[in-house]
């Protein structure tokens, strides 16, 4: 039996749809993505923690959810332990699904972790508005109706962040990640490449830590709540060891260098971002998640912009001119999405390796 629900935004846009999933209200900031796979990947990124997500694809779900598998005490599949969106929103919901690895439907997936979901929804009318006005507060209104909630608000990376250190692998190069949010395929990337992993909660003063390279994830909410990484990453900026961050890692570094950084109208959340490689006529098609962004206008000197939108002229990494630290506002790691990119977690270990050689004989 389908009931009924309604999805409200705060500038009084009111859309009546069916309810899949949890039949539970919730609120959150509602956010668009244009990719056209991906959903086990970007449900579990929590990058999208606090967010309402609104998929422009108009079929979802006919693909179901894969079962869980293990890879080093680590998901093979998908990109944290939980689902992080606040709600979904699709047009049309398959019910029925069918794929060689699927283990359930996202329906029942969605229940498992109470996330309402709603279809019958006009996606691309949706998706216009909120291009239009940019992303706003909004809500799943099941029974029960709840007051409209800002996440951006709250500190969510501490929400998301694990609370200990944690160690992967054996390899010969030791990289410090910083989890502030961090998406599994990083640590399948790192992982592959043989490389020792120490990773650390958000605010853990990895200053302390003898490591050969700084690695920055991936992460939910405004990058300025973060205040204890930005002044531990001050710290290493201040050394010479390379460091290499992704998507919000990439806004602290840039605030940690002394820029400043500013909210995008809607973000950027799909699988086919173009970006161009500074000073090149070399392109990439990108798989990006972000609501923040950083002013390029704001960079010291000695800083400058690596990667930019092609679409919007907005920065999507920079670099320091003499030192080997640098940062990208796509996923270089995917999953889901474009792996044209992935080439930049080998840079990042070469830089670690020339490092490592430098040091040697300057002892």
């Amino acid at each position: 039996m389908s009931q009924t629900v309604k999805l409200i935004l705060e500038d009084g846009t009111e859309i009546e749809g069916t309810s899949f999933g949890a039949f539970t209200s919730s609120a959150g900031e509602v956010v668009f993505s244009t990719a056209m796979t991906g959903y086990p990947e970007n449900l579990t990124d929590p990058s999208f923690a606090g967010q309402i997500l609104v998929l422009t694809y108009p079929m979802v779900g006919n693909y179901g959810v894969p079962g869980e598998e293990l890879y080093e005490s680590i998901s093979r599949i998908f990109e944290s332990d939980k689902i992080h969106i606040a709600g979904l929103v699709v047009n049309y919901y398959s019910e029925e699904h069918s794929h060689w690895n699927a283990a359930k439907s996202l329906g029942d997936w969605l229940k498992e972790y109470n996330i309402p979901g709603i279809f019958g929804v006009d996606t691309r009318m949706l998706t216009k508005i909120l291009r239009e006005k940019g992303a706003m507060l909004g809500k799943i209104v099941a029974e029960e109706d709840v007051p409209l909630h800002d996440p951006n608000l709250e500190n969510l990376v501490a929400q998301v962040s694990p609370a200990e250190v944690k160690h992967y692998g054996h390899g010969q190069h030791k990289i410090v990640l910083v989890d502030c949010g961090t998406k599994t395929n990083i640590i399948r990337c790192f992982l592959e490449r043989d490389v020792e992993l120490i990773r650390v909660p958000w605010d853990y003063d990895f200053t302390q830590l003898d490591y050969d390279g700084l690695f920055l994830s991936n992460g939910p909410g405004d990058p300025k709540m973060c205040t204890a990484t930005i002044q531990h990453l001050q710290t290493a900026l201040g050394q010479d060891k390379p460091i290499f961050g992704i998507c919000l890692g990439s806004q602290l570094m840039g605030l940690a260098a002394g820029g400043d950084t500013f909210k995008l109208k809607y973000g950027h959340r799909s699988h086919n971002q173009p970006v161009l490689l500074t000073g090149t006529k070399r392109s990439f098609i990108t798989s990006q998640n972000h609501g923040f962004a950083v002013d390029t206008a704001t960079l010291p000197s000695e800083w400058t912009m690596l990667f930019e939108n092609l679409n919007d002229g907005t920065c999507e990494g920079i670099k320091h001119k003499t030192k080997p630290f640098f940062s990208t506002q796509f996923h270089p790691e995917a999953a889901g999405g474009p792996e044209d990119t992935e080439y930049l977690f080998d840079e990042f270990l070469t830089a670690v390796a020339e490092y490592k050689e430098g040091k040697v004989q300057a002892e």
